[in-house]
This record gives structure tokens, sequence and C-alpha cells, in this order.
């Protein structure tokens, strides 16, 4: 007879793949369900210091300048947009519909230290790129040392 050690947490593993299982097929099912339905979805964002500046940077392919809104208020800076499905073709001429379409909407907190009337955005090649300068008083100040003998 073998002995099998005792692991507390063996079944709760199991049950934790099968209800991620669980769940991947439901969302699968229902992405075949409504291929075409617009909706909500979410760019990824990276965002990252550079030198004395907060920068982030959107991915928005296929989308205009004039389907993006950015709004700073109250420490928040709210990235809003549309993606719409160009009309060219026939709904029921689609065999396969992956890419997301619709509204979207991220808000981030910004820190103190952004100075917000100095915030500029550009848009090269599908990807928005916000740069938030960083104020005077949180950049980090050099200090002399004088040298007396």
């Amino acid at each position: 007879m073998t002995l099998v050690r005792w692991d507390p947490f063996r079944n709760l593993m199991t049950l934790q793949e099968r209800m991620n299982r669980l769940f991947e097929e439901t969302v699968q099912r229902g992405r075949e369900d409504e291929p075409l339905m617009p909706g909500m979805w979410t760019p990824p964002v990276d965002i990252f210091e550079a030198g004395e500046e907060i920068v982030l940077t959107a991915e928005l392919p296929g989308m205009e300048m004039k389907d993006i809104d950015i709004q700073v208020r109250d420490n928040t800076l709210t990235l809003k947009g549309e993606r719409k499905m160009e009309r060219d073709v026939k709904e029921d001429s689609f065999h396969r519909v992956e890419r997301a379409y619709g509204t979207f909407s991220r808000s981030f907190t910004l820190p103190q230290t952004v100075d917000q009337e100095k915030i500029s955005a550009s848009y090269t090649k599908g990807v928005l790129e916000i740069r938030m300068p960083k104020t005077a008083l949180a950049k980090p100040k050099q200090i002399q040392i004088d040298v007396k003998e």
C-alpha cells in the first residue's frame, strides 16, 4: 500500500482550475453567439516614467482623432472613444470577427506631481501618447557642495 501525503490545497486548486475552464468556455460561447454586436472594449495602455514626465501610451488602431476624447478633472485622466466597424462589408459576409468595436472609457488617477496644465497628446500609427510633465516641486533638486579648505 502506497502512502499519499495529504495536501489540503490540492482540492482547492482542482476546483479553481475547473471554475476557470467553466468561465473560459462560457465567455467563448458568448463571443460566438454575438460576433457582430457592438459593445465595450478596453484598449491596452502602458504607463511609465521618462525623465521628468510620466508617459501613457494606448493602442487605438484604426481610430481617428475625432473619435478620441481626453479629459483631466479632479486629478483623474479619462480617455474615452469609439471604434466604429467599417460598413463596407455586409454583416452576413463575415466568417469571423475578432477585433473589438464600440465605446471605451478608461480612467487613471494622476499623482500630485503631475502638472495638469502642461499635459499634451499625440497620435501616430494607431498609438496615442499622452505626456504628463512633473511639477517643479516633484523634480529632485541638486545641491552643490562648497568645499572649504
